[in-house]
């Protein structure tokens, strides 16, 4: 296991534009603040979304596609740098009119409303290939 403490340095509590694309809202609210580190949680609806499940013996991810309203009832993640640039890795769990349940990483949605919350660390995380995974992994 790789660790280490961290300091947070602000928080910000944001409103997601409707009509923008979810993890594209939270990367700009990431590069407003000038956050290169940052936690966050947020809830609303999307109008359609792309989950991605991670085949951890194809090593890919493979999209589930939803083109229908959906509730945003968890979402959580982390802001990191990944090639210089700001990413949201960013899990949900997405919910339909019958409750049913949906989950993985949201690789985009379209924004009806939502809510954020971030809280910003002092020192920058960097994303770095992992051989075993064949992931972008903090540390």
């Amino acid at each position: 296991m790789n660790y280490r403490a961290v300091e947070t340095t602000e928080e910000y509590i944001a409103r997601l534009e409707t009509g923008a694309d979810w993890r594209t809202e939270i990367e700009s609210l990431a590069d407003e603040v000038d956050a290169d580190a940052a936690w966050f949680t947020a809830l609303g609806a999307v109008q359609d979304a792309e989950l991605w499940f991670y085949d951890q013996g194809d090593c890919e991810y493979y999209p589930i596609e939803f083109d229908e309203p959906l509730e945003v009832a968890s979402c959580v993640g982390n802001v990191s740098l990944l090639d210089d640039e700001r990413f949201a890795h960013t899990h949900a769990v997405l919910s339909d009119p019958d409750g049913t349940t949906y989950a993985g990483h949201l690789n985009e949605a379209t924004v009806w409303a939502g809510e954020v919350h971030m809280r910003v660390f002092e020192e920058p995380l960097e994303r770095e290939y992992d051989e075993t995974t064949e992931l972008d992994l903090w540390l």
